[in-house]
Protein backbone atom coordinates (compact mmCIF):
# COMPACT_ATOMS: atom_id res chain seq x y z
CA UNK A 1 0.00 0.00 0.00
CA UNK A 2 1.57 3.27 -1.12
CA UNK A 3 1.00 6.82 -0.02
CA UNK A 4 -0.30 9.61 -2.21
CA UNK A 5 1.99 12.55 -2.77
CA UNK A 6 -0.56 14.78 -1.02
CA UNK A 7 -0.44 12.66 2.13
CA UNK A 8 3.36 12.58 2.11
CA UNK A 9 3.44 16.37 1.90
CA UNK A 10 0.90 16.63 4.74
CA UNK A 11 3.07 14.39 6.95
CA UNK A 12 6.18 16.41 6.11
CA UNK A 13 4.49 19.74 6.85
CA UNK A 14 2.98 18.52 10.13
CA UNK A 15 6.25 17.11 11.48
CA UNK A 16 8.37 20.07 10.35
CA UNK A 17 5.84 22.55 11.77
CA UNK A 18 6.00 20.90 15.19
CA UNK A 19 9.80 20.87 15.01
CA UNK A 20 9.91 24.58 14.08
CA UNK A 21 7.54 25.44 16.93
CA UNK A 22 9.82 23.62 19.37
CA UNK A 23 12.82 25.47 17.94
CA UNK A 24 11.06 28.76 18.64
CA UNK A 25 10.52 27.68 22.26
CA UNK A 26 14.17 26.69 22.57
CA UNK A 27 15.37 30.01 21.21
CA UNK A 28 13.01 31.95 23.49
CA UNK A 29 14.21 29.71 26.35
CA UNK A 30 11.32 30.31 28.79
CA UNK A 31 12.38 29.87 32.40
CA UNK A 32 15.99 29.32 31.31
CA UNK A 33 15.25 25.64 30.69
CA UNK A 34 18.11 25.40 28.17
CA UNK A 35 20.81 27.07 30.26
CA UNK A 36 22.57 26.16 33.49
CA UNK A 37 22.70 28.87 36.15
CA UNK A 38 25.97 28.51 38.00
CA UNK A 39 26.56 28.65 41.71
CA UNK A 40 29.79 29.36 43.54
CA UNK A 41 32.15 26.39 43.76
CA UNK A 42 34.48 26.48 46.72
CA UNK A 43 38.23 26.67 46.25
CA UNK A 44 38.53 23.09 47.48
CA UNK A 45 36.52 21.94 44.49
CA UNK A 46 33.00 20.58 44.01
CA UNK A 47 31.14 19.73 47.19
CA UNK A 48 27.78 18.43 48.34
CA UNK A 49 26.79 21.98 49.23
CA UNK A 50 27.73 23.23 45.76
CA UNK A 51 25.74 20.39 44.18
CA UNK A 52 22.69 21.25 46.29
CA UNK A 53 22.94 24.91 45.30
CA UNK A 54 23.32 23.96 41.63
CA UNK A 55 20.24 21.71 41.77
CA UNK A 56 18.25 24.38 43.61
CA UNK A 57 19.08 26.85 40.85
CA UNK A 58 18.59 24.26 38.08
CA UNK A 59 15.86 21.75 39.10
CA UNK A 60 16.34 18.38 37.46
CA UNK A 61 12.74 18.39 36.23
CA UNK A 62 13.28 21.71 34.45
CA UNK A 63 16.44 20.42 32.79
CA UNK A 64 14.61 17.26 31.71
CA UNK A 65 11.87 19.41 30.17
CA UNK A 66 14.49 21.39 28.26
CA UNK A 67 16.07 18.13 27.11
CA UNK A 68 12.68 16.90 25.89
CA UNK A 69 12.05 20.08 23.90
CA UNK A 70 15.50 19.81 22.36
CA UNK A 71 14.94 16.19 21.36
CA UNK A 72 11.60 17.00 19.71
CA UNK A 73 13.03 20.01 17.88
CA UNK A 74 16.17 18.25 16.66
CA UNK A 75 15.00 14.66 16.16
CA UNK A 76 11.44 14.97 14.86
CA UNK A 77 12.53 15.60 11.23
CA UNK A 78 14.35 12.25 11.35
CA UNK A 79 11.00 10.52 11.93
CA UNK A 80 9.43 11.63 8.65
CA UNK A 81 10.38 8.43 6.80
CA UNK A 82 9.34 6.01 9.60
CA UNK A 83 6.00 7.80 10.01
CA UNK A 84 5.41 7.60 6.27
CA UNK A 85 6.29 3.89 6.48
CA UNK A 86 3.72 3.36 9.26
CA UNK A 87 1.07 5.29 7.33
CA UNK A 88 1.73 3.20 4.21
CA UNK A 89 1.39 -0.10 6.08
CA UNK A 90 -1.48 0.63 8.46
CA UNK A 91 -5.22 0.62 8.03
CA UNK A 92 -6.54 4.14 7.49
CA UNK A 93 -8.35 4.27 10.86
CA UNK A 94 -5.14 3.34 12.72
CA UNK A 95 -2.63 5.48 10.86
CA UNK A 96 -2.56 8.49 13.16
CA UNK A 97 -2.75 6.54 16.44
CA UNK A 98 -0.01 4.11 15.37
CA UNK A 99 2.22 6.97 14.25
CA UNK A 100 1.66 8.77 17.55
CA UNK A 101 2.45 5.58 19.46
CA UNK A 102 5.67 5.17 17.49
CA UNK A 103 6.73 8.76 18.27
CA UNK A 104 5.90 8.29 21.97
CA UNK A 105 8.06 5.16 22.11
CA UNK A 106 10.88 7.02 20.39
CA UNK A 107 10.65 10.02 22.74
CA UNK A 108 10.39 7.76 25.81
CA UNK A 109 13.76 6.23 24.89
CA UNK A 110 15.37 9.64 24.53
CA UNK A 111 13.76 10.79 27.81
CA UNK A 112 15.32 7.81 29.60
CA UNK A 113 18.70 8.61 28.05
CA UNK A 114 18.17 12.23 29.07
CA UNK A 115 18.30 11.28 32.76
CA UNK A 116 21.91 10.14 32.33
CA UNK A 117 22.78 12.95 29.93
CA UNK A 118 21.53 15.62 32.32
CA UNK A 119 23.45 13.95 35.14
CA UNK A 120 26.63 14.28 33.06
CA UNK A 121 25.83 17.90 32.21
CA UNK A 122 25.27 18.80 35.86
CA UNK A 123 28.42 16.93 36.87
CA UNK A 124 30.54 18.72 34.28
CA UNK A 125 29.09 22.09 35.28
CA UNK A 126 29.83 21.36 38.93
CA UNK A 127 33.37 20.28 38.09
CA UNK A 128 34.21 23.09 35.65
CA UNK A 129 31.52 25.82 35.65
CA UNK A 130 31.44 28.13 32.62
CA UNK A 131 34.33 26.23 31.03
CA UNK A 132 34.67 25.07 27.41
CA UNK A 133 36.82 22.11 28.50
CA UNK A 134 33.92 19.62 29.02
CA UNK A 135 32.50 20.55 25.58
CA UNK A 136 35.93 20.06 24.01
CA UNK A 137 36.30 16.64 25.67
CA UNK A 138 32.89 15.46 24.48
CA UNK A 139 33.48 17.09 21.09
CA UNK A 140 36.65 15.05 20.58
CA UNK A 141 34.83 11.88 21.63
CA UNK A 142 32.00 12.74 19.21
CA UNK A 143 34.53 13.29 16.41
CA UNK A 144 36.10 9.86 16.94
CA UNK A 145 32.67 8.22 17.32
CA UNK A 146 31.47 9.93 14.13
CA UNK A 147 33.80 7.85 11.94
CA UNK A 148 33.77 4.62 13.96
CA UNK A 149 32.32 1.22 12.90
CA UNK A 150 29.89 1.33 15.85
CA UNK A 151 28.49 4.63 14.63
CA UNK A 152 27.84 3.13 11.19
CA UNK A 153 26.32 0.02 12.78
CA UNK A 154 23.78 2.11 14.71
CA UNK A 155 23.01 4.17 11.60
CA UNK A 156 22.42 0.96 9.63
CA UNK A 157 20.04 -0.36 12.27
CA UNK A 158 18.10 2.90 12.10
CA UNK A 159 17.14 2.01 8.51
CA UNK A 160 15.53 -1.26 9.61
CA UNK A 161 11.73 -1.10 9.31
CA UNK A 162 9.66 -3.73 11.06
CA UNK A 163 6.86 -5.83 9.66
CA UNK A 164 3.85 -4.40 11.50
CA UNK A 165 0.68 -6.41 12.30
CA UNK A 166 -2.57 -4.77 11.28
CA UNK A 167 -4.82 -5.42 14.27
CA UNK A 168 -5.09 -5.69 18.04
CA UNK A 169 -2.49 -5.83 20.76
CA UNK A 170 0.26 -7.26 18.51
CA UNK A 171 -0.03 -4.18 16.30
CA UNK A 172 0.07 -1.79 19.28
CA UNK A 173 3.04 -3.57 20.83
CA UNK A 174 4.98 -3.76 17.56
CA UNK A 175 4.52 -0.08 16.73
CA UNK A 176 5.53 1.03 20.23
CA UNK A 177 8.58 -1.27 20.27
CA UNK A 178 9.47 -0.03 16.81
CA UNK A 179 9.58 3.50 18.23
CA UNK A 180 11.66 2.40 21.22
CA UNK A 181 14.21 0.54 19.10
CA UNK A 182 14.41 3.38 16.60
CA UNK A 183 15.22 5.62 19.56
CA UNK A 184 17.89 3.19 20.78
CA UNK A 185 19.63 3.22 17.39
CA UNK A 186 19.44 7.02 17.21
CA UNK A 187 20.91 7.37 20.70
CA UNK A 188 23.66 4.89 19.85
CA UNK A 189 24.65 6.83 16.75
CA UNK A 190 24.28 10.37 18.10
CA UNK A 191 24.68 10.43 21.89
CA UNK A 192 28.00 12.28 21.90
CA UNK A 193 27.21 14.86 19.23
CA UNK A 194 23.83 15.45 20.93
CA UNK A 195 25.54 16.08 24.26
CA UNK A 196 28.11 18.50 22.84
CA UNK A 197 25.87 21.61 22.44
CA UNK A 198 24.49 21.21 25.97
CA UNK A 199 27.97 21.58 27.46
CA UNK A 200 28.83 24.81 25.69
CA UNK A 201 28.70 27.81 28.06
CA UNK A 202 28.01 30.02 25.01
CA UNK A 203 26.75 29.45 21.49
CA UNK A 204 24.74 26.32 22.23
CA UNK A 205 21.80 27.43 20.03
CA UNK A 206 23.99 27.70 16.94
CA UNK A 207 25.67 24.41 17.84
CA UNK A 208 22.26 22.69 18.15
CA UNK A 209 21.26 23.91 14.68
CA UNK A 210 24.51 22.60 13.17
CA UNK A 211 24.18 19.27 14.98
CA UNK A 212 20.59 18.94 13.76
CA UNK A 213 21.70 19.34 10.13
CA UNK A 214 24.48 16.78 10.67
CA UNK A 215 22.17 14.20 12.26
CA UNK A 216 19.42 14.62 9.66
CA UNK A 217 22.01 14.42 6.88
CA UNK A 218 23.64 11.23 8.14
CA UNK A 219 20.24 9.61 8.57
CA UNK A 220 19.59 10.20 4.84
CA UNK A 221 22.68 8.24 3.81
CA UNK A 222 22.38 4.65 2.58
CA UNK A 223 23.53 1.84 4.93
CA UNK A 224 27.12 0.74 4.47
CA UNK A 225 29.54 -1.80 5.94
CA UNK A 226 30.61 -0.77 9.48
CA UNK A 227 34.28 0.23 9.41
CA UNK A 228 36.52 3.15 10.26
CA UNK A 229 35.75 5.63 7.53
CA UNK A 230 36.17 9.37 7.06
CA UNK A 231 32.62 9.84 5.77
CA UNK A 232 31.20 13.32 6.36
CA UNK A 233 27.69 12.14 5.37
CA UNK A 234 26.72 15.40 3.70
CA UNK A 235 23.77 14.12 1.65
CA UNK A 236 21.32 16.63 3.18
CA UNK A 237 23.66 19.54 2.47
CA UNK A 238 24.17 18.32 -1.11
CA UNK A 239 20.39 18.15 -1.62
CA UNK A 240 19.98 21.70 -0.29
CA UNK A 241 22.76 22.98 -2.58
CA UNK A 242 21.34 21.14 -5.60
CA UNK A 243 17.82 22.43 -4.96
CA UNK A 244 19.14 25.98 -4.45
CA UNK A 245 21.03 25.84 -7.73
CA UNK A 246 17.96 24.46 -9.49
CA UNK A 247 15.74 27.24 -8.12
CA UNK A 248 18.33 29.88 -8.98
CA UNK A 249 18.71 28.55 -12.54
CA UNK A 250 14.93 28.51 -12.95
CA UNK A 251 14.73 32.09 -11.66
CA UNK A 252 17.45 33.25 -14.07
CA UNK A 253 15.67 31.53 -16.96
CA UNK A 254 12.38 33.24 -16.08
CA UNK A 255 14.12 36.63 -15.87
CA UNK A 256 15.78 36.17 -19.26
CA UNK A 257 12.48 35.20 -20.83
Amino acid sequence: MGLSNKLRIAINITILSISIFMWVLLLINPGHIMTIEHCHVSASGPSAKSLKMLLDMNPFSTQLLGWGLMVVAMMLPKLIMPVQYIYARSLKRFRFSFSLLFVLGYLATWAFAGIFMIGLIIGFNLWMPMSFVPAIIIGLIALVWQFSPLKQYFLNQGHDHWNLPAFGWPAVRSVFLFGIMHGVWCIGSGWAIMLFPMLLPKGHNLAMIIVTFIMVSEHMEHPSFPKWSFNLRLRFFKIIIAQTRLKFSSYKLNVLQ
